[in-house]
C-alpha cells in the first residue's frame, strides 16, 4: 500500500471530517470504525477526487469498506 496516498486520506479523515487521528487505520472500516455517515462519505470522497484527480462512481464506492479499498482504488486510477 502507498503510504503517501493513505497519509493524504488520514488527513483528509481527520481535517475534513475531525476523525481522531488514532482510529484511521488502513483496516478501519469506513462506516463500522470511523462513524461516517453518507453525507461525510460524500464530503470525503469529493475531497479524495480533488486532491488526487479521479472519478470515483457510485458502484466504485459500494466496494470501498475500509481505508485501505479507498487507497487501493487510488493507487489504481491515478494516472
Amino acid at each position: 500500500m502507498n503510504n503517501d496516498i493513505f497519509e493524504k486520506l488520514k488527513a483528509i479523515a481527520v481535517n475534513q471530517i475531525g476523525i481522531d487521528e488514532e482510529k484511521v487505520t488502513p483496516e478501519s472500516d469506513i462506516i463500522k470504525d470511523l462513524g461516517l455517515d453518507s453525507l461525510d462519505i460524500v464530503d470525503m470522497l469529493m475531497s479524495v477526487e480533488e486532491t488526487f484527480g479521479v472519478t470515483i462512481d457510485d458502484g466504485d464506492v459500494a466496494e470501498m469498506k475500509t481505508v485501505a479499498d479507498v487507497v487501493k482504488f487510488i493507487e489504481d486510477n491515478v494516472a
